[in-house]
């Protein structure tokens, strides 16, 4: 957020599909941290709309409810990106946002930051510049595209930052952040089960590996 006017409206936090949420959770922990920052409002798109998963991986990510599901739902990748679309947009005016913080690249990502552009909302793409150079994979488009009209894109390694100005995108859009995943890593590794103790198997003996402190 570094460089904006200081906001006013909320943070609108997007999240779609599973990888997202894991991608949200330390942000939207680090964002409740400051008080110089406003609310921020869970938007959940309903990609991916499993009942019993969604609820699980919010319960151990530590993530709040979500404040607005769009419940999209499925459909061919142009169906999707459309109903998500149309269905932000009126949410979008009703929040009146600061900005719009996406993650990743996932139809929701692309849907959500095009909505907010043409609107005249600054959108805060995390994870930016990465790429497979595969423009086959329905999510290279999303990165690529995202990347080229978002305000500020934060990035999670070194090489985001080579592609991104490979494809002119100007420095000064661009800061390095590191992997949030990790910060989700840290967060819950305590809670981790051992392979072993999930699978009964003493997995050092199988396959000859080197001593390891936490099998048993």
């Amino acid at each position: 957020m570094n460089g904006f006017a200081k906001p006013t409206g909320p943070l609108a936090c997007v999240v779609g599909a599973r990888p997202n949420y894991m991608k949200m959770a330390p942000l939207l922990r680090a964002f409740a941290a400051r008080i110089d920052l406003p609310t921020s409002v869970l938007v959940h798109t309903g990609q991916h709309y499993d009942v019993a998963m969604n609820e699980r991986l919010f319960t151990d990510l530590a993530l709040p409810a979500p404040d607005i599901n769009l419940e999209a739902g499925s459909g061919s990748h142009a169906v999707q990106t459309a109903e998500i679309m149309q269905r932000f947009e009126p949410v979008l005016d009703r929040l009146a946002p600061s900005c719009v913080i996406v993650v990743g690249d996932v139809n929701s990502t692309l849907a959500c930051t095009l909505v907010a552009v043409k609107k005249g909302v600054r959108v805060v793409h995390v994870e930016a510049g990465l790429r497979s150079f595969d423009r086959g994979m329905p999510e290279e488009i999303n990165r690529v595209l995202t990347d080229q009209i978002a305000d500020r894109l934060y990035t999670t390694e070194r090489a985001a930052e080579d592609n991104l100005a490979r494809e002119g995108i100007p420095g000064e859009r661009i800061r390095f952040a590191g992997n949030v995943m990790i910060d989700s890593l840290q967060q819950h590794r305590k809670r981790a089960v051992a392979p072993a103790v999930r699978s009964g198997v003493h997995w050092p003996r199988m396959l000859a590996l080197p001593n390891t402190p936490w099998l048993p």
